[in-house]
């Protein structure tokens, strides 16, 4: 018991570091990004300079990729926790992806990830963009129209409460409520379900996680 609880203390301190890095590294960009930009607009006579950053999947690339999550399958431990046996595909594209399942877990995904620094959103995401979140090592609680409201409410002011998680409607699952991580997924009944602190305690920043300590701030918020 006591090795459990120094652990969970001792991630809950490696989370609070990354931020702290993540948080130091965007305040130098922000100086480095209005030196740059003042040394432009200085030698700049005729012009300008945009920026285009690709957003969600691109209206030109219509057609879905063909199954870019990789070739493999879910098997379930005795946890309950489904974990994906195979390889998954970490491309960006910026075209419609087609997953293995819904929501997904890892695949082929666009290059701006969605914030999941404990951001909460009550409009469905797009697909590609929460996967590159996954592969920064956030954890994606989902549910569909038949959660309780009070469950929602209840998972929404943890996810707050928590770096490298986010939360959104995903109204295809087949569960109610669901967790996702790179490679793994399981469904939980409730807020109140332990299996909830579990999840988040193995996978926010866990092992799995392709790209540890990737910012999960500066993407899409909407």
């Amino acid at each position: 018991m006591g090795s459990a609880k120094k652990a969970s203390t001792s991630r809950k301190a490696r989370i609070e570091e990354m931020r702290r890095a993540e948080q130091a590294r965007e305040r130098r960009n922000r100086i480095l990004t209005i030196a740059a930009s003042l040394v432009i607009v200085t030698g700049l006579v005729v012009g300008g300079v945009v920026l285009v950053r690709s957003q969600d999947d691109g209206a030109s690339d219509t057609a879905a990729a063909k199954d870019s999550s990789g070739k493999g399958t879910f098997v379930t431990g005795k946890d309950g926790v489904k974990t994906w046996e195979g390889k998954l595909a970490r491309n960006h594209v910026t075209k419609a992806v087609k997953y293995a399942s819904e929501p997904p877990v890892g695949g082929d995904h666009n290059p701006v990830w969605m914030n999941c620094n404990g951001d909460v959103y009550t409009e469905p995401v797009k697909n590609t963009n929460a996967v590159h979140s996954l592969e920064h090592g956030a954890v994606w609680v989902t549910y569909n129209a038949s959660a309780k409201k009070s469950d929602v409410d209840a998972l929404a002011a943890k996810v707050k409460k928590t770096p490298y998680t986010l939360m959104s409607p995903v109204d295809d699952q087949k569960d109610p409520i669901m967790l996702s991580a790179w490679g793994h997924q399981r469904t939980v009944t409730g807020a109140g379900d332990p299996n909830v602190d579990k999840f988040f305690e193995k996978f926010v920043q866990g092992e799995q996680t392709p790209e540890p300590g990737a910012a999960c701030t500066n993407g899409l918020s909407k």
